[in-house]
């Protein structure tokens, strides 16, 4: 392969103005991450729990040899829990991290669509409070009357930002009483 058929697909891009989207949907939003960071989609499958993680990160896979952690995209954006369906699926992508490449799986409710935007059907995030920090959304666009929430995937899933947010969420779950000095382990329910 040359050096311009390699180049060719982002410069294209970058020179019209336009990029392709993998767009998804999570309850009754729509979301998009830049295709260029997709490595595959699978079907929803077992994976492996890793003990003392956040609720959102599900565990591991392992990927023709690489370990991939997967991360529930719902759950992450503090969006109530779902039971995996048949439509259930895990987007792969690649993400930056540093200077270091990462693989790294989301849940997601179910795979929509493929579309290309140009820079002028996008429009900058919007400045609101919302489960979903604006740091996050690279953008905004409306495809076929719907409001597309264009997502940045390496922001998305900084291993720092997600390892920090599990310890808060550790220690929130774990506040003493003010009463009292520590906590008492409690037994488990045993009427069920």
């Amino acid at each position: 392969m040359t050096e311009q058929s390699t180049q060719s697909l982002p410069d294209t891009l970058r020179e019209n103005g336009s990029r392709q989207y993998l767009t998804f949907v999570l309850g009754d939003e729509e979301y998009a991450v830049n295709i260029l960071k997709v490595r595959e989609i699978r079907v929803w499958k077992s994976i492996t729990a890793i003990p003392n993680t956040a609720a959102f990160i599900k565990g591991v896979i392992n990927l023709r040899g690489t370990v991939v952690p997967i991360i529930d995209l719902r759950e992450r954006f503090g969006l109530a829990a779902r039971s995996y369906g048949p439509r259930t699926v895990v987007i792969v992508l690649s993400v930056e991290d540093g200077d270091h490449q990462r693989t790294m799986g989301l849940v997601v409710d179910a795979v929509s669509n493929v579309c290309t935007l140009t820079k002028d059907e996008t429009s900058p995030p919007p400045d609101l409070g919302s489960a979903i920090s604006a740091e996050f959304i690279t953008g905004l666009a409306t495809v076929d009357e719907k409001m597309l929430i264009l997502l940045d995937s390496d922001r998305l899933l900084d291993l720092e930002e997600i390892y920090a947010i599990a310890q808060v969420q550790d220690r929130e779950q774990v506040k003493p009483d003010n009463n009292s000095e520590s906590i008492e382990p409690t037994e488990p329910d045993q009427s069920a």
